[in-house]
């Protein structure tokens, strides 16, 4: 008897050129259908949707991009779930139009393709989760043969996960561990049920086996602080990811556990339920008590989360047979990471009297600011005007009023819906016409940085008064640190020292911030191998005026330039960085005319960028033969081994091709420079532990390596840091070390605090 073909029906958003039936080989048939049928409507919203089916009269539903998924989901990332069957009959899929402007999405789109056409022939079984693949232990005996068990299995490793009730060591303690020994099921063991013999086996088990984390700075840091365990041999394979797709995001074990295991969204039935929860008692998502979920609920989750990572551990383990992979994975992944739970763990210093005498300081700033602005008598008109109190936050009102009633004349600058923007830099720029957008400014800049930061950082100290966040090592394509969590420790704000000065060192201690001087072009000198560049690092001195007396052949001594040609100095400087990231004339003019105030043309720095290559010339062919393998290869490896996929190379898109292009030439230095500064701070970091040193690294922030030093150690803490930045890891030039700039003092500041608010 013949089998009746399934039923399919295939819904993008609104009418497009694209030929469905081709995208997928012409597999199977479907009817088509569109979430709008009004092809102009750039944005569809869901007023905008007129489709008229019945998705009741098919077995399957292919869904075309994020929008067709919004509308008949409640799950809003068409990436994640891609090629994936979700309730029951509908599969998501990237829109294949996308891959004229995105060529990376080319190989999502082929595997989801593939999974989609499997579906509907029939050739992927559903996998049903039960007691036999998931379990929970509530029982210690039970508990403790499981390990044991565990113990004994010939495999050398086992997948650990932890279930806690925050997402900070001391915010919060351990619901339970998953475990799983062979990736066929595993387990979730309720720490209710611990006693000494089962942490006495769970340290046998870590002690004999690697331990496979996801995400092994979060729950080494929970186990250690609450149980006191160690984990001599680790891997995580979320920094295995890293290694295989470096791009930020899409390193979550959900995500993972979608595209590399055959168990799919298994979290979703306690994710209905947390939702169910929160509907019956009235909880705000943010509030949400994640110690709420009843451990039978919670106990598949948590299971499958150790059976994931297990399965998923085996899959990127091949990933090492790449050696330069696998150099930066065990030399800097593994080691960082655990530099990093420790970094965290010593926390940022913050000065709990300061911070509340700060957040007044800045609110006399603000209120007098808001004074000064409403002495111009059209504030208090437009308010008239408009019926209601003049908001500088909002764009609405703040374009009505600087152009409507103050007339000021717009930059040109317009948002992405196509009005004149009055973002910081159009604030700046309209100072000059008046004195309302720089009160303005004020204004936003002091607000924002009283309420992200001062009101924000007091009620999330922990009782020693530091502060604990994230420090990320996967948050990168260069593989420099990302902060995020409680405080981005990236993005304090630079031209106030308020929050700087917060960061004080305890009585009897100093805070020493270590900074790298120039290091992606002491980088690029090296992988250049330009001798007259690397000269001008081993005649010392003041590096930029050196480049502009080299370039513009300047009549004066080098520690001259500075006072005597300081537009040519800014102009070789901005030259040198905009050389790293791929700036042309025209943006390097714009440069040297902001910090200069002298109008710079791009004819002018064009000549100057020809100067300065006919100077380094070696540079310049460094620049050209890299940029020439990346538009041939799509990839490219730092001088550590770490590799940027850079697949936009082959866009038709002229913008996008070159923009991937210069994103490689900077990922070469910015990368190799950056590792020079986390290599130097992993060492130190055991040099500290080995030597029972009482100074403590809290912080890594772009090229800086902070931290809270006793006095008496100050010295030797600098010297011995030194040494280690500064150590030759095969990128040294002779004769000349990379560049260490020390500072040290109360606060983090560096005395400018004081200098503006205690004068």
């Amino acid at each position: 008897m013949q089998m009746t073909s399934p039923r399919v029906a295939l819904i993008e958003t609104k009418p497009s050129r694209t030929n469905f039936k081709d995208e997928f080989d012409n597999a199977f048939e479907f009817d088509q259908f569109q979430l709008c049928s009004d092809p102009s409507i750039k944005k569809v919203l869901k007023r905008d949707c007129d489709i008229e089916v019945n998705i009741d009269e098919y077995d399957w539903v292919i869904l075309v991009g994020s929008d067709a998924l919004k509308y008949f989901t409640k799950i809003t990332s068409v990436t994640e779930y891609s090629g994936k069957k979700i309730e029951g009959k509908f599969l998501p899929v990237i829109n294949p139009a996308m891959l004229a402007f995105k060529p990376e999405a080319r190989n999502t789109w082929e595997s989801s393709k593939d999974n989609i056409i499997s579906h509907i022939r029939g050739e992927i079984e559903d996998v049903v989760i039960d007691e036999s693949i998931a379990f929970g232990i509530q029982d210690t005996e039970i508990a403790n043969e499981f390990i044991r068990t565990a113990i004994k299995h010939p495999l050398g490793y086992i997948a650990l996960d932890s279930e806690t009730t925050g997402l900070y060591p001391r915010d919060g303690h351990m619901l339970g561990i998953s475990l799983s020994y062979n990736g066929k099921c595993g387990a979730y063991i309720n720490t209710d049920c611990f006693d000494d013999t089962t942490e006495a086996l769970l340290q046998q088990l870590f002690d004999k086996k690697i331990v496979v984390f996801h995400n092994a700075k979060f729950d080494m840091a929970f186990f250690e602080y609450h149980f006191n365990f160690k984990f001599p041999n680790f891997e995580d394979t979320m920094l295995l990811h890293y290694l295989i797709d470096e791009n930020p995001g899409g390193h979550g074990l959900k995500q993972l556990s979608l595209k590399y295991t055959p168990y799919g969204d298994y979290e979703k039935p306690m994710y209905d339920w947390i939702d169910q929860y929160r509907k019956e008692h009235g909880v705000l998502k943010g509030d949400f008590q994640w110690g709420s979920i009843p451990f039978d609920v919670m106990k598949t989750y948590a299971a499958m989360d150790a059976v994931c990572t297990f399965i998923i551990y085996e899959k990127f383990i091949k990933i090492k047979q790449n050696k330069k992979l696998a150099w930066v994975y065990e030399n800097i992944l593994i080691p960082g990471c655990r530099f990093l739970t420790d970094t965290q763990d010593n926390g940022v210093p913050f000065h709990k009297m300061r911070l509340l005498k700060s957040q007044s300081l800045m609110q006399e700033d603000i209120d007098r600011a808001i004074e000064t602005l409403y002495e111009n008598p059209k504030i208090r008109k437009f308010e008239e005007i408009q019926g209601k109190e003049f908001n500088p936050n909002s764009t609405l009102q703040l374009r009505k009023l600087l152009f409507d009633m103050l007339g000021l004349r717009p930059t040109g600058k317009k948002t992405g819906t196509g009005a004149d923007s009055t973002d910081a830099e159009v604030l700046e720029a309209l100072s000059a016409q008046s004195e309302v957008p720089a009160l303005i400014l004020d204004i936003r800049q002091k607000s924002k940085i009283k309420n992200t930061y001062l009101d924000k950082i007091i009620p999330q100290l922990d009782m020693d008064s530091r502060l604990r966040t994230n420090f990320n090592l996967h948050g990168t394509t260069s593989g420099r640190l990302s902060s995020s969590g409680k405080l981005n420790m990236q993005q304090l704000p630079r031209d106030n020292p308020i929050v700087k000065g917060c960061i004080r060192a305890a009585p009897g201690h100093k805070i020493v911030a270590m900074d790298l001087t120039t290091a992606e072009v002491y980088v690029a000198a090296k992988l250049a191998k330009d001798e007259a560049l690397m000269n001008v690092f081993r005649d010392g001195g003041n590096f930029h005026s050196a480049i502009a007396q080299k370039v513009f052949k300047l009549p004066c001594e080098v520690n001259d330039v500075a006072e005597l040609y300081p537009t040519e100095r800014q102009a070789a400087k901005a030259v040198t960085f905009g050389i790293m990231y791929g700036a042309g004339p025209k943006k390097i003019s714009e440069q040297v005319t902001k910090d200069s105030g002298k109008f710079f043309s791009p004819q002018e720095a064009k000549e100057v960028i020809d100067d300065y290559f006919r100077s380094f010339h070696k540079l310049r062919s460094w620049i050209d033969d890299n940029q020439k393998f990346i538009e041939h290869n799509g990839f490219i490896y730092s001088f550590f081994g770490r590799k940027r996929r850079l697949p936009n190379v082959s866009s038709t898109d002229a913008g996008i091709k070159s923009h991937s292009i210069r994103s490689g030439l900077n990922f070469l230095v910015q990368s190799a420079a950056s590792d020079i500064n986390l290599l130097g701070a992993i060492d130190m970091g055991e040099f500290i532990k080995s030597q029972r040193m009482k100074a403590r690294i809290f912080a890594l922030v772009h090229d800086s390596v902070l931290a809270e030093v006793p006095e008496d150690e100050v010295d030797f803490y600098c010297e011995t840091l030194q040494k280690f930045i500064q150590l030759d890891r095969g990128i040294s030039i002779s004769g000349a070390p990379v560049g260490c700039d020390f500072e040290v003092g109360e606060d983090y500041s560096m005395g400018k605090f004081e200098k503006m608010y205690e004068q």
